[in-house]
């Protein structure tokens, strides 16, 4: 099979994270001998340092013409100091969502026995945890006009839009996947203030009719957040708007023990995009200490959600494991008093795990 990938880099410890990924993608691909061709592209600050555009327009004819994007993180700390700074490294990450259609972002949230310590929640409350939050993408505040700051600078304001064409097919997404799971939906929203929240709650309403076999709940958002530290196994599939998605997802990010564990795929209308959940940690750039596994594990998700391998995607999946099980750990997870290892040592084992698999 022909396999065409653009690799983003973009910032931070970006380049390391992705070129552990990629190596192990390349060995996927060797074993199971495919043909695979990749190119790199820029994105972020990267990008505006040089030409000036966070999300270039070479960068995404790149992207069109792959058959999925592998992307890093974006972000730089100099333009945080910057309020002033009129271009900004996320808005490439917005720009590419918005161009490339990509309505929907997924991910899954799986503890990991060996690493149940880690979680700040109790073992009995995360052990077996297993849910995907289903994150809409290109809608809400974060896209809605109009948007901006008075003329004296001291009110600003933000606007929340959302379509039913929007609502209706994220939510259809997310009982299309409940179906290849446990069979439960968690709608969150806050239909008791939003109006934006009850127009999803009525279309959530009109579709789960449709999936009879799927068990439906209606949860506010500020008791999903509750509900995510009390009982993350509760959950199958959650489903929610962009705003809300964004902090729950982070939220739940630390069930696991570390966000350096979760992989995410960001799907929709044209090539789909590939990242680990966690950003671009520049005081780490360079230092060969970041943790690769979950840029590794949304290689495993390319191969299944793009390419429909799961043989191969369920191979990167078992090296991660075994790496973690003969601790093969980077810094953040590694068991006290075993020697970490760095970004490239893991991703080297992880090459040599899949060649010797």
């Amino acid at each position: 099979m022909k396999l065409n990938i653009a690799a983003l880099p973009g910032d931070g410890i970006g380049p390391e994270i992705v070129k552990v990924a990629l190596d192990a993608t390349i060995a996927v691909c060797e074993k199971f001998s495919h043909e695979l061709s990749y190119t790199y592209g820029i994105c972020g600050a990267t990008a505006i340092d040089r030409v000036g555009n966070p999300y270039p327009e070479e960068t995404h004819e790149l992207c069109m013409k792959s058959d999925a994007v592998l992307f890093g993180a974006v972000g730089d700390p100099k333009f945080d100091h910057d309020p002033s700074a009129k271009i900004r490294p996320e808005q490439g990450l917005l720009a590419m969502r918005k161009r490339l259609g990509l309505y929907a972002n997924i991910r899954p949230v799986t503890t990991f026995e060996s690493l149940l310590h880690k979680s700040p929640l109790r073992a009995d409350l995360v052990k077996g945890a297993d849910f995907m939050c289903i994150r809409e993408l290109t809608g809400g505040m974060y896209f809605g006009r109009p948007q901006g700051r008075s003329e004296d600078g001291n009110t600003a304001y933000d606007t929340c839009v959302y379509s039913r064409e929007e609502v209706e097919r994220i939510i259809t997404l997310a009982y299309e996947y409940a179906m290849k799971r446990r069979k439960k939906v968690t709608v969150v929203d806050k239909a008791n203030v939003l109006a934006t929240s009850r127009l999803w709650r009525e279309i959530a309403k009109e579709i789960a009719p449709e999936y009879p076999e799927v068990e439906t709940e209606y949860m506010f958002v500020d008791n999903a957040a509750m509900r995510l530290i009390q009982w993350p196994a509760s959950f199958d599939v959650m489903v929610t708007e962009n705003m809300f998605g964004d902090i729950l997802t982070d939220e739940a990010s630390v069930i696991t023990g570390s966000m350096g564990l979760l992989p995410s795929a960001s799907i929709g209308t044209y090539t789909s995009v590939f990242e680990p959940i966690h950003g671009s940690w520049p005081q780490a750039a360079g230092r060969n200490i970041a943790n690769p596994l979950a840029t590794v594990l949304s290689a495993a998700m390319m191969f299944d959600y793009a390419f429909g391998l799961e043989a191969e995607a369920g191979l990167l999946r078992k090296a991660v494991d075994a790496s973690m099980d003969a601790n093969i750990r980077t810094q953040d997870i590694q068991v006290e008093g075993e020697k970490p290892y760095s970004t490239s040592g893991l991703g080297n084992w992880i090459v040599d795990y899949i060649k010797r698999a």
